[in-house]
């Protein structure tokens, strides 16, 4: 009888477990993004964007974005980033550069698309006819002339990790831009193109530049195997070469610049960098209102450098719409997944007060 008590007693606790626990993800459910139509999202086209409607035209010169060739690293499907390719792509297009896409291998590049990360300028690359002949007939790096570019940008992705670092075009294109002090762009897994490049003194190309890549705690937690995946965790990498690298809050913005070299430390780091380029080529740039996905990057940048209280404050000057709460609530179940339970406490919050916007 005992027994039977104290099981229907467990029961009963796991019953009451299950029920808050479905309750509690019914009520961090309200708190997230109401579904958009992402049928309409995906027929989105340049001419859609105002940005792109007011692009300059293409008279300030080229730049040419280098993506991967390597489509796949055991039975994991890998590429190039299309966010950081597009996103970036748009900036130098709409402040007055044409743009030229190579690869290692020339033809079409494997192009990895994140469904949560994709948007509205995202689908436009996708339905813009020029961009996909670009990216189906990519330049093979071998026939490159270095000569004709302002500007050089190492787009991310896991295939980089593969075929960038020992390809001796790339080693040559990065010695070509350095020597003529030309414009070398890169982001995320796109500096592993710089990471065992040497001038012609032997030193390595990175010794002593501060730059931004993705992070080893950014790749370890995404991929807790990537030290055997991978030849080398860019990080160590780059640090074993001498690179002064500058870390910003995982899964946030952080660029850095060292002279004619600009980085950025994950795809959430493309506006910035790309922007941070055309200053440094010399101009303005074309005014662009911000995506919700930078506002609530920007607001969680603020909320690690200042914290909750502040943070809190500051996100009652945006509207509701502009804040993708989906973004915060991501970073609250990375805190969750690495064992902040305050973090945690206080992302809610914060996903809270972006919530009630709506209703002010």
């Amino acid at each position: 009888m005992m027994w039977k008590k104290i099981g229907l007693g467990l029961i009963a606790a796991v019953a009451s477990i299950v029920a808050v626990l479905v309750i509690s993800a019914i009520w961090l459910s309200s708190l997230l993004d109401p579904d958009i139509n992402t049928d309409l999202l995906k027929t989105s086209k340049p001419s859609d964007i105002a940005y792109l409607r007011d692009s300059l035209p293409a008279t300030r010169g080229k730049i040419l974005a280098v993506v991967t060739s390597t489509s796949q690293i055991g039975k994991k499907k890998i590429g190039y980033e299309l966010t950081e390719l597009a996103r970036a792509y748009y900036v130098f297009q709409a402040n007055g550069y044409q743009v030229d896409i190579a690869s290692p291998q020339g033809g079409k590049a494997p192009a990895i698309l994140d469904d949560d990360d994709m948007a509205e300028f995202d689908y436009a690359f996708l339905n813009d006819t020029v961009a996909v002949n670009k990216i189906n007939n990519t330049i093979p790096l071998a026939n490159v002339d270095g000569e004709q570019y302002d500007a050089i940008y190492f787009v991310g992705g896991k295939g980089t990790m593969l075929d960038f670092p020992n390809n001796p075009h790339i080693h040559q294109l990065v010695k070509h831009f350095h020597q003529q002090q030309k414009l070398i762009i890169a982001v995320c897994h796109g500096p592993a193109a710089l990471s065992l490049v040497k001038l012609a003194d032997g030193t390595a190309f990175v010794n002593q530049k501060r730059i931004s890549a993705f992070t080893n705690e950014e790749e370890l937690f995404l991929i807790p195997n990537a030290k055997e995946l991978f030849p080398f965790l860019l990080e160590d990498k780059l640090r074993a070469q001498g690179a002064i690298i500058e870390k910003g809050p995982r899964y946030l913005q952080q660029i850095s610049q060292h002279d004619k070299l600009i980085t950025g430390q994950n795809p959430w780091s493309v506006w910035a960098m790309a922007e941070a380029s055309i200053r440094e080529l010399g101009f303005q740039t074309l005014p662009r209102e911000r995506t919700s996905e930078e506002i609530s990057v920007d607001i969680l940048g603020h909320y690690e450098k200042h914290g909750y209280a502040k943070t809190k404050q500051y996100l009652q000057q945006f509207q509701a719409n502009s804040i993708k709460r989906n973004l915060i609530a991501m970073h609250a179940l990375v805190a969750a997944m690495s064992y902040q339970p305050a973090k945690v406490i206080e992302l809610i919050g914060l996903l809270r007060a972006a919530k009630a916007l709506a209703t002010t």
